[in-house]
């Protein structure tokens, strides 16, 4: 029985080795090509196309920006699990296996072909596994069979040693080889998305540095501007979109008085402006950390729809992204004189690959979902019952403003602090009306006034402090915020779907 789970075993790893070979080619060739393009990739977006929003919700709340390489870890696991199989099938029945490792290529290449805007060239990496994969599990396969065949006319004890041996060095050679290839594909990826000798445009009137912010005195509260690094980002892109800024371009139609088209270098020509403005993701959680404050850099929205010519019929912009996806952001919210932008540049940077590189929308008030489209390429003018969007398909609210909503920093959920002087701190905002104050509360006790930070503007958040004087035991923190047209965070309880999350932020601290 022994020696049965060995041999097994070894086949097991053999089918995993093919499979393992077969991705690791296929990921290194994409890389080159579209990296969208690789099957486990494209196999990991179609599982996020049909997970149900709620698994979604649980994702993003639980794993943040860990859900994108913890989804294509599992499709990896899943697949080696099969490839395992393959290879103890193709002990006893070498066809059968092969066919089987064709099949599981052949069902990553049909998640290929269902891209938005597939094109015959994304199947190189398929074909490239649909070939190393069988080939390998058949090398491998043999070379396990001849190991463990007796030959009586001439093998010696030495001999099935030196066989056992090549055959080991042979599956060493084939999983470094295979790991050089994965890794390979990363870093050139990595390499194609690094941006070198692009400068901002000219800012029509540069507004003046943002002021220091608390974390400066108060350490643990949230930084004032939020670094382009630590930046949240939460979209359904496993493989950022490569965009050559040079062949890139923004189109405007559907109900305008003029198609338009604007180049990468047409954009960067006109006299771009400069907002400071919050951005809050609709999976936010009360207390969450999928928001952040940064200064832009583009055009002003308005005037590319001006000079395009606004029709009499449209209630929506239907934003599509360079691979497909689609985004409604109510016309209204572009036309109402809010700073609602094309950017180019972020945080004194032209804005990186992650964020929307060449350019994305920008509109303050509206969570992400409907106001800001990365790698955006076209922006057409049409109406909510002509046409829908990928998550207004996914029964997601139409009309989004973002809710009122404040959180602690400091001190942190359940941590112990020492008992004397301290603060309680953090920020909050009310994106596009402002915030007014913030107050605190302790044990259930009166809402005290906590003092604001630098003030930055209707779309930007604020920081805020309390001076406590802490005493042992367990104390309840919470707090809320109100905007400057009086109204105050609700203390309703919602979870983020369909239209955002609502609710107090209330946490516990131990003070020893």
């Amino acid at each position: 029985m022994r020696h049965l789970d060995r041999h097994t075993l070894a086949h097991a790893a053999a089918g995993v080795l093919a499979g393992v070979a077969g991705m690791s080619a296929a990921h290194l060739t994409a890389a080159l090509l579209t990296p969208a393009s690789s099957p486990a990739l494209a196999v990991s977006t179609a599982v996020i196309d049909a997970t149900p929003t709620p698994v979604k919700e649980w994702a993003v709340r639980e794993l943040g920006s860990a859900d994108k390489p913890i989804l294509i870890g599992s499709v990896l696991l899943v697949t080696i699990a099969f490839a395992a199989v393959i290879g103890v099938v193709a002990r006893r029945r070498l066809r059968l296996g092969v066919g089987l490792m064709a099949g599981l290529v052949l069902l990553a290449g049909a998640a290929v072909v269902r891209q938005p805007l597939f094109e015959v060239a994304n199947l190189v990496p398929t074909l490239v596994a649909l070939v190393l994969g069988p080939a390998v599990l058949v090398l491998l396969t043999r070379a396990l069979t001849v190991e463990r065949t007796p030959s009586h006319r001439s093998d010696t004890p030495s001999d099935s040693a030196a066989t056992r041996r090549s055959v080991l060095i042979g599956f060493g050679a084939l999983a470094l080889l295979s790991a050089a290839a994965a890794t390979g594909g990363q870093l050139i990826v990595r390499g194609r998305t690094a941006l070198a000798d692009i400068m901002l445009p000219r800012v029509r009137d540069p507004l003046p540095a943002l002021p220091a912010g608390l974390e400066e005195t108060h350490q643990g509260i949230s930084r004032f501007i939020t670094r382009n690094r630590d930046f949240y980002r939460v979209d359904t892109k496993l493989a950022v979109p490569i965009v050559d800024q040079n062949s890139w371009s923004l189109t405007i139609d559907g109900d305008v008085e003029r198609e338009l088209t604007f180049s990468y270098d047409d954009l960067r020509a006109r006299e771009n402006v400069e907002y400071d403005i919050t951005l809050t993701c609709v999976s936010n959680e009360v207390g969450g950390k999928l928001v952040g404050a940064a200064r832009w850099t583009g055009v002003p929205l308005k005037e590319l729809l001006d000079e395009a010519g606004v029709g009499g019929r449209a209630d929506q912009i239907l934003s599509t992204d360079v691979e497909g996806f689609t985004i409604s952001t109510p016309l209204e919210a572009a036309m109402d004189g809010r700073n609602a932008m094309v950017a180019l540049g972020m945080n004194g940077e032209v804005l990186p690959r992650t964020h929307g590189f060449p350019a994305r929308l920008v509109v303050p008030g509206l969570y992400g979902y409907v106001g800001a489209t990365k790698w955006v390429t076209r922006l057409t003018l049409t109406r909510y019952d002509e046409a829908t969007a990928y998550w207004t398909d996914r029964d997601w609210a139409i009309d989004a403003p973002i809710k009122l909503s404040s959180r602690i920093d400091t001190p942190r959920p359940l941590s112990n602090i020492p008992s004397g002087r301290t603060v309680i701190g953090g920020v909050a905002w009310a994106q596009h009306h402002g915030v007014a104050k913030v107050d605190v509360r302790i044990d259930g006790g009166r809402w005290q006034p906590a003092e604001l930070g630098p003030d930055a503007g209707i779309d930007y958040w604020r920081q805020w402090f309390l001076p406590w004087d802490a005493q042992p035991g367990s104390h309840q923190l919470a707090v809320r915020v109100t905007d400057r047209d009086g109204n105050v965070q609700s203390d309703a309880r919602a979870t983020p779907f369909p239209d955002g999350s609502s609710g107090i932020q209330e946490i516990v601290v131990t003070v020893t």
